[in-house]
């Protein structure tokens, strides 16, 4: 019983001179883990902006998902975005980036002829459902005897314009089905909140 105390005892003894090292900062002078107080203002609601604007700690909506910036809202809940992936969803996608709010097709061709193809590149512009919303373009190639020997040309007609139409159309009636499954949209503070009554 006794030998194991001491046992610890020499442990801690040896462990000790290795902790007082580790206080040692780079100047080579011991210094012990905390602020300085000259640095850090007094108010603790200017040290918590001082601290998140520097990097330290975190916001608790950050963390729990409640930011404010709305660009990353969840893409099935963005009827655009659904409507153009349904609209579309005939062809392979080559690229897709929601935060980036553009969608490209890989090259498609009908009727296995694969000296012409088509391939659709869709941009939004905003999230609202208007008819300046998205940008789609539409690029033609046409090859003579190999893929290696293309011609390369942006199409304007009227493929584009039906393309956007028929997107729009969709994203309205998802639209409608979101607003139909949360009628109660504006939430307002009932009149005695925070009154105690009795």
């Amino acid at each position: 019983m006794k030998l194991s105390n001491i046992y610890k005892l020499i442990l801690f003894l040896i462990i000790l001179p290795f902790l007082f090292l580790s206080c040692k900062g780079p100047d080579g002078k011991f210094k012990l883990p905390g602020g300085d107080a000259r640095k850090t203002p007094a108010d603790p609601a200017k040290r918590v902006e001082q601290n998140i604007r520097a990097g330290k700690g975190f916001r608790l909506n950050d963390a729990m998902g409640n930011s404010q910036g709305g660009v990353f809202e969840f893409a099935s809940s963005n009827g655009l975005w659904r409507a153009s992936l349904d609209v579309i969803d005939f062809m392979p996608l080559s690229s897709v980036n929601y935060s980036g709010g553009i969608i490209v097709t890989d090259w498609y061709s009908e009727n296995d002829n694969f000296n012409e193809s088509i391939k659709i590149s869709i941009r939004f512009l905003t999230n609202e459902i208007r008819s300046d919303a998205l940008d789609v373009k539409i690029f033609n190639r046409k090859c003579n005897e190999s893929l290696l020997n293309c011609k390369f040309s942006e199409t304007s007609g009227s493929l584009s314009t039906e393309i956007k139409k028929e997107i729009l159309k969709k994203a309205a009636v998802y639209k409608e089905q979101i607003d139909e499954k949360n009628p109660n949209k504006d939430y307002k503070i009932p009149k005695n909140f925070g009154n105690i009554s009795d």
